[in-house]
């Protein structure tokens, strides 16, 4: 088929346990953006099961569009049926984009997904834009984050993405906002169903996701030690709604887990506030967490990177500041 047969920017709406996830969120706000310069609807395809009531929201969101697919096979994520599925969805309604989470979930779905569809996929996105020849630029760190690649699928459709997670914006939600919702049922072949979920186990470790937090307190290697980030958790308890995070040196270092670290091979994140300590400011830093909406940097060299991103730089020991700005902001917020 020739590429102008293939139309609209669709976005896999992701769910877990029947609850839309922020990412898909995000992808439709992208998405209505890259749709409006190319003149073409936005899609959503949301496979899972008793999960039609969502749809209106993805409307809201930015889809003009919902797929649904409500099957019992779909309640939980499964490779196979999942991949069955949004590769029949693809064969009957041909987009010409493909936005997929960079999630577990997408990680696993998407290749498997550009296999079966022999088309190409560029993984971990931090970018997305339209050419002049109305082709997707999708952007993407390599070399371990030192360089930025722009990479194109010109030969072949749909144009595939995997999108991290807090990089896009959400559109604002806009209950009036109409669209159509559409039922899909997939034929599928249960020949190839040869793996089962035998149970669904769940750690709650306690903790807010980094990139849904308001405040940050994030650490470097500055703090040193286990002991260090005591203090920046005494920091973070002073806010309601705040988590501690790190550079990549404190998670190498094994002293923090990788859920926790910032960066291009971390989580982008885009707090209210983010505490920068002991953070020298490494490009690969700088680019999960430059669009925080006020950052503040404490660092012992007056030369650091971070303070070409902060919009308040203290050059000083943080283990001198952290313990005295804890104590003033408790008593402020205190008499609030």
């Amino acid at each position: 088929m020739e590429k102008t047969d293939y139309k609209n920017v669709f976005v896999f709406a992701e769910q877990r346990d029947g609850v839309i996830q922020s990412v898909a969120l995000e992808l439709l706000g992208k998405a209505h953006e890259l749709a409006g310069v190319l003149n073409e609807k936005v899609v959503a395809v949301l496979p899972g099961h008793n999960i039609t009531k969502h749809a209106q929201m993805l409307i809201e969101y930015g889809a003009d569009e919902v797929i649904c697919i409500d099957e019992p096979e779909l309640k939980d994520y499964l490779t196979e049926q999942y991949a069955q599925t949004i590769t029949q969805v693809v064969n009957k309604f041909k987009p010409s984009i493909l936005m997929i989470g960079a999630t577990t979930i997408g990680r696993d779905l998407g290749p498997r997904l550009a296999a079966r569809l022999t088309t190409g996929l560029t993984a971990d996105c931090t970018r997305l834009e339209i050419s002049e020849e109305g082709e997707l630029m999708m952007t993407r760190p390599a070399f371990g984050g030192n360089l930025m690649a722009t990479i194109m699928c010109t030969e072949h459709r749909p144009q595939m993405s995997t999108v991290r997670p807090g990089v896009m914006q959400k559109m604002q939600r806009d209950a009036n906002r109409k669209g159509n919702v559409i039922t899909f049922k997939p034929e599928f072949d249960k020949s190839k169903f040869l793996v089962r979920m035998v149970e669904n186990v769940k750690v709650d470790k306690g903790k807010v996701d980094i990139t849904d937090a308001k405040v940050l307190v994030s650490g470097g290697r500055g703090v040193g030690c286990k002991e260090g980030f005591e203090k920046l958790q005494a920091l973070a308890d002073v806010f309601p709604n705040a988590e501690v995070s790190s550079s990549r040196a404190m998670v190498d270092a094994g002293i923090i887990d990788h859920d926790r670290q910032v960066g291009q091979t971390g989580k982008t994140v885009r707090p209210d506030l983010y505490f920068a300590l002991g953070i020298s400011g490494a490009i690969q830093h700088l680019a999960g967490m430059e669009e925080s909406d006020f950052i503040i940097a404490v660092n012992k060299d007056k030369f650091a990177p971070i303070f070409t991103v902060s919009d308040l730089g203290i050059v000083c020991d943080l283990n001198k500041v952290v313990p005295l700005l804890t104590t003033r902001l408790a008593a402020e917020i205190e008499k609030k």
